[in-house]
């Protein structure tokens, strides 16, 4: 399957709509210089994310987004896109996480993620775990960050 269309909509999807193979694409979402520049004076305060003068001169030659900022912004697309809104249990981690190139000011993102693994608990049948691999790109198509992601997903009932 290749398809940005899962064979339930997001408000009624379960695990057994998550079947591997699968490829969605999601986005937009457009990266603000304030956004930058709060969220690191909360979270990571390094003058490259922080202060435009300095991350100018600076390595990166500009300011850039935190990459838990651009984590941020992936997991609103993921939400709003992937994650079920009925049967989500949350997620016990991810792996493999990679920053691979720098977000800027007025980056404008999108997802695809790829679903590698679905598999039904053998301890509690009601659920299942499902494993993405999650890219994010930005408006050049560059990958910028990327990870997989497992998610815990409710059964229909029944099944």
């Amino acid at each position: 399957m290749n398809t940005s269309d899962f064979p339930a909509p997001i408000t009624d999807r379960y695990f057994e709509d998550y079947r591997p193979g699968f490829v969605g694409e999601y986005g937009s979402i457009t990266v603000a210089e304030d956004a930058v520049i709060e969220f690191a004076k909360r979270f990571d305060p390094q003058e490259f994310h922080i202060d435009p003068i300095r991350a100018a001169r600076g390595f990166y030659g500009g300011l850039i987004a935190s990459g838990w900022h651009t984590c941020s912004l992936m997991m609103r697309l993921y939400a709003d896109h992937y994650v079920s809104k009925v049967a989500s249990l949350g997620s016990p981690g991810v792996d493999e996480l990679r920053w691979t190139r720098p977000v800027r000011p007025g980056d404008t993102l999108s997802i695809r993620v790829t679903i590698l693994e679905a598999r039904r608990s053998t301890s509690k049948p009601d659920r299942g775990f499902v494993r993405s691999q999650i890219e994010v790109f930005n408006q050049d198509k560059e990958i910028v960050m990327s990870l997989k992601a497992m998610n815990l997903f409710l059964c229909r009932k029944g099944s």
